[in-house]
This record gives C-alpha cells, sequence and structure tokens, in this order.
C-alpha cells in the first residue's frame, strides 16, 4: 500500500512538535526554528545578530516575540520540554504602571483595589458590589459589567485600546481566563493582599534560554529551512514555494495563520474575515536606572509613545545578561510591546523614531540609563480576535480540513495559547495523522 505523504508547514513550537512527533518533513520559511519563541543573541557595538550564544559569552539575548514564559504545562508537557533543557520555575510578579499615582499596583488590579487612594476605593466597592456578569456581545461592554465605570476608566479601557489598536469597542470577549473574574478575591482586596491567581501565575523558563530547548527540538525533526510557502493548489493537492519547487501531498499540518493560509489557497469566504494586531517589538539593553522595577512585566494603561506592555527579561533570569554580568552590576534588559493595525505598520523611519521616543520615556521614568542595544522586531499576525457571532474561523478550520488541510497552534488556529498548549496541540494532531 502506497504510504501518505504529508509535511508540516512552520517549525515554531507547535510545528516541530507534530515534527518530533510524527517524523514529518517541516518546511520552514526562515533559515532557523522557533517562529516567534525563536532567540538571538546582540553584542553591544556590533550590529550583528547571533542565532547561537558566541564565544566569550559577552552578548546579550533577547527572543524575537518578547518574553515568552511557559505557563499551565501539564505533567506530559514536562516530561517533555525537559528532553530538551532543565527549566526554572517562578512565581509570577506582575502588576500595572499607573503614573497619575506613581505607583504599581498589583495584577490582576480588580484583587488589589486595596492599593489605589480612599476615594477610588470606595468608587469601585460600589461598582463592584453591583456589578452582573450577563453575555455581552463586545469585550468594551464585558469589561464594565464585570468591573464598573471606574476600574474600566482607570485600566481596562486605555489598555485594551492600546493592546487591541482600538478593536476591544468592535470585538467579541474573549480568552476570559486571562482575566480572573472572582468575587470573593475581589472584596478581599479591598482590605489588603490576596493570593497570586491567574493562568499564569507561575511559569516555567529554561534554564539556559528558550533557544536551548527550541535548537533541541529542532535537532531532532526532518526541517527544510528557506521554503516559503507562496500557493497551495486544493484541488490537486500541490504546495508551491518562492524557489520554485512544487510538491505534491495528501495531507498538510498547517501552523501558519488561518488568514494566511486561506489566501495563499484561493479560498474566498462569505464571511468577513476575524480581525488581528501586529506589534513592534523593542528589545534593550540598558544601564539601570534608580526607579527600575522588580517586575517579570508591567501592563501600561498609559503612555506617551502608545506602548502597552514592559517585560524585564533580566528580572526573570539573569542569563539574559552577558555571562558575569548581573542585576546588580547595574545592567537591565527588557522588551517593549507597541499594537498596530495590520494596515498602518510603521516605515523604517518611523520605527527609528519610535525607538528613540521609547528609550526615551523609559528615561524620564527613571527605568534605565544609557543604553547600549536597542533593537527592533515586527510581528506581523501578533493577536487573534474574533467579530461577535461571527462563523469565519470555525467555516474557514473546516473547510481546509475537507481538503485534509488540519490546521495547528495559536495562529493556525486562530486562537490565544501559550507554549505548553501548542506542544499538546502539535503532538496531537501527530498522534492524529499517524494512524492514516
Amino acid at each position: 500500500m502506497k504510504k501518505n505523504k504529508g509535511y508540516i508547514l512552520g517549525a515554531g513550537v507547535t510545528g516541530l512538535s507534530a515534527g518530533y512527533a510524527s517524523g514529518l518533513k517541516i518546511f520552514e520559511q526562515n533559515d532557523f526554528p522557533g517562529g516567534i519563541c525563536a532567540s538571538y543573541y546582540r553584542r553591544p557595538g556590533e550590529n550583528f545578530l547571533y542565532r547561537h550564544e558566541p564565544a566569550g559569552h559577552d552578548a546579550y539575548r533577547f527572543e524575537i516575540g518578547g518574553g515568552h514564559w511557559l505557563f499551565g504545562a501539564t505533567p506530559e508537557v514536562c516530561g517533555f520540554i525537559r528532553k530538551f533543557a532543565k527549566f526554572e520555575k517562578y512565581i509570577r510578579r506582575s502588576g500595572v504602571l499607573f503614573k497619575k499615582f506613581d505607583r504599581i499596583v498589583p495584577y490582576p488590579i480588580q484583587n488589589h483595589v486595596y492599593f489605589f487612594p480612599e476615594a477610588i476605593r470606595k468608587k469601585v466597592i460600589r461598582e463592584i458590589s453591583a456589578s452582573h456578569s450577563d453575555k455581552h456581545e463586545f469585550m468594551q461592554k464585558w469589561l464594565k459589567g464585570y468591573f464598573g465605570k471606574t476600574l474600566c476608566d482607570l485600566f481596562f479601557y486605555p489598555f485594551h485600546e492600546l493592546y487591541t489598536s482600538g478593536l476591544y469597542k468592535k470585538i467579541a470577549p474573549q480568552d476570559q481566563y486571562k482575566i480572573p473574574v472572582d468575587k470573593k478575591l475581589i472584596r478581599k482586596g479591598f482590605k489588603g493582599i490576596t493570593p497570586n491567581v491567574g493562568y499564569n501565575s507561575c511559569f516555567l523558563y529554561p534554564d539556559r534560554g528558550l533557544d536551548a530547548m527550541i535548537r533541541k527540538m529542532g535537532a531532532g525533526c526532518n526541517i527544510e529551512y528557506k521554503k516559503r510557502l507562496v500557493k497551495v493548489d486544493l484541488t490537486k493537492k500541490r504546495i508551491f514555494f518562492s524557489d520554485g519547487d512544487c510538491i505534491p501531498y495528501d495531507y498538510l499540518v498547517s501552523t501558519l495563520p488561518l488568514n494566511r493560509m486561506l489566501e495563499i489557497s484561493g479560498v474566498k469566504s462569505g464571511f468577513r474575515a476575524a480581525p488581528y494586531t501586529s506589534v513592534l517589538v523593542l528589545n534593550i539593553a540598558a544601564d539601570k536606572n534608580k526607579c527600575c522595577p522588580s517586575e517579570h512585566w508591567l501592563y501600561i494603561p498609559k503612555s506617551k509613545c502608545g506602548f502597552h506592555r514592559v517585560g524585564f527579561y533580566s528580572n526573570v533570569s539573569e542569563s539574559f545578561l552577558p555571562q558575569g554580568q548581573s542585576k546588580k552590576d547595574g545592567m537591565v534588559s527588557i522588551y517593549v510591546e507597541k499594537s498596530f493595525l495590520p494596515w498602518k505598520k510603521p516605515s523604517k523611519e518611523e520605527i527609528s523614531r519610535l525607538k528613540h521616543s521609547i528609550v526615551r520615556e523609559l528615561q524620564d521614568w527613571n527605568f534605565i540609563g544609557a543604553t547600549r542595544i536597542v533593537d527592533a522586531t515586527w510581528i506581523d499576525t501578533a493577536y487573534t480576535w474574533e467579530y461577535p457571532g461571527s462563523r469565519w474561523k470555525s467555516e474557514a478550520l473546516s473547510f481546509l480540513r475537507d481538503f485534509d488541510i488540519y490546521q495547528a497552534g495559536r495562529y493556525g488556529k486562530w486562537k490565544f495559547q501559550g507554549i505548553a498548549e501548542s506542544i499538546i496541540d502539535g503532538r496531537a494532531v501527530a498522534k492524529e495523522l499517524l494512524k492514516k
């Protein structure tokens, strides 16, 4: 009997997990594995990017998509990832920066109302007590229904305006587990500090960086790099690449963004395509200034430059710093996220101006002093959303599956998920396809 020909599209975490479990060949458009979870290294004073830690161990490590921490790992996932790296466990330290009050309120803020001025606490107490959990069509109304006007005006509205590039007024509520709603904890938070809760309240990270895990996963897979897919012929079951190759297939595991897969397959849906946002990630190595926070990351509801998150790599692990340096030496490595609607991608000149402005704002906040490295990366499909009542995603996934294309992963399935769930996803689709 002829053995079916199957291939995997994309060597991100999902594709690597599927490839490792199945042995199927992976086509990857870049010359490295990992996708947005790939690490890279930069030395101060050099304009060269290293994919591996260079000799001398004198480089800073960054990640293409900003900090990616492994949360929600099941025993199965833990057993799998420990084949490739040693991991450290961390208890999340995150907060919301309110420059207006000159304070950082622990996240989730609805459980830490105690940290606000008394007048605000009283308003929030009244509004939370009167809040209801009715279903709402739009994210904006869902937020107000749960948390009331005061918390929405202080944080949820301005933050989501930046985070979703204004889409929160049009999109359906989703990923609610990222915004925990527990009225008992909220009431406790009126009087004092509450327990650390939420989907990422604890997380794992490899002791020598995410790239250590990714490289070893990739070494156990059959990957062909620099293979950019440009067309899929669903009827004849052929895939076409930018280098001119045309390859027949029986089935595909695609981790490409769902909208991209529809586009290159020539599929025109009768439904309006779901929206998404792009993100500019600014990776920074700098001298640590007097007000540099100790948190792992901060949510920013208001900034002059419009960024919505500042993360501190070196507050999670000093392995992000050159070997022999530590936070005590006065160094810090940071990532900053700023969202854009996809059709508003900034030009090179605009990105250059943004880099300067963002650094200046962090310096004005006394987070950093002189910079050693300032490096920008662009994530075209970063966060995915859905319109209320839309069947675009379900119809698209079903249609492609009818043609033996199995969408998998965060972007393939158009849903938010972390590294652990992506690993589960990849292994599950591999198991299903091995039966073919």
